[in-house]
């Protein structure tokens, strides 16, 4: 592997999820007798990743003071938010606790997946400056679109919107080259909008095509249906 090494966003303040999670961060909600976030963590383990920045923000004593340093085989730093900064703010700060050109960067809030070593293989073949992972969804209006050629490049994103229809959606797993988070001289910035949207025409963003399983717990609903399906496609104990 190119790298074994992954930043997870887990800073966010889960304002939707506010009623069922008071004073809890989302990546911290319950399924099942542990936090949602051991769960991506399982599977980064799983993965082969050895070494995980975690990005926290709120309420970021709770993360810490249940995962420690190290969790099952992987090493754990945090790169700790003391204003919000964005998610592209949020990796730049957390590409300062590794020396790697590029790394895996994943969503806390999400389970998603998709098998990390064919990504990197894909990414190594298409001399891609940053992949997505992306999946198929019949309704797309919750997420938005990725756009890609015949070859997988991605060319666009078309935004949220009612009744979108069936089409890809960014799946919140990228492999990209920390080049890329370089070239951006601002502190605080989103990494979809910044990066991906406004700049796909000049770096080389590829598609990743999974069917791999998919929820995220940003909704109360959503984080209902985690409480049986996470634990059902995690199978490691």
């Amino acid at each position: 592997m190119i790298t074994n090494e992954a930043i997870v966003l887990a800073g966010g303040l889960g304002t939707r999820l506010a009623e069922v999670l008071p004073e809890t961060p989302k990546c911290m909600a319950l399924i099942g007798e542990k936090p949602f976030l051991a769960y991506v963590l399982d599977y980064l383990a799983a993965s082969g990743i050895s070494k995980v920045i975690l990005s926290v923000g709120y309420r970021n004593d709770q993360v810490i003071s249940y995962f420690v340093q190290t969790y099952k085989s992987i090493e754990l730093v945090y790169a700790i938010e003391t204003e919000p900064l964005g998610t592209g703010g949020a990796v730049k700060s957390a590409l300062e606790y590794t020396n790697l050109d590029e790394i895996f960067v994943l969503n806390g809030d999400t389970y998603f997946a998709p098998d990390l070593m064919e990504m990197e293989q894909k990414h190594i073949e298409n001399s891609a400056d940053v992949t997505i992972a992306v999946k198929q969804f019949e309704d797309t209006s919750r997420y938005g679109r990725v756009v890609t050629n015949t070859s997988g490049r991605i060319t666009g994103f078309k935004e949220k919107q009612p009744e979108a229809g069936n089409g890809w959606i960014n799946g919140g797993i990228y492999l990209l080259k920390r080049s890329i988070i370089d070239s951006i001289n601002e502190q605080k910035f989103s990494l979809e909008n910044e990066v991906f949207r406004k700049q796909c025409a000049s770096f080389r963003l590829q598609a990743f095509y999974t069917d791999a399983f998919f929820l995220d717990i940003g909704v109360p609903t959503d984080l209902e249906k985690a409480q049986t399906l996470i634990p059902a496609q995690n199978k490691v104990k």
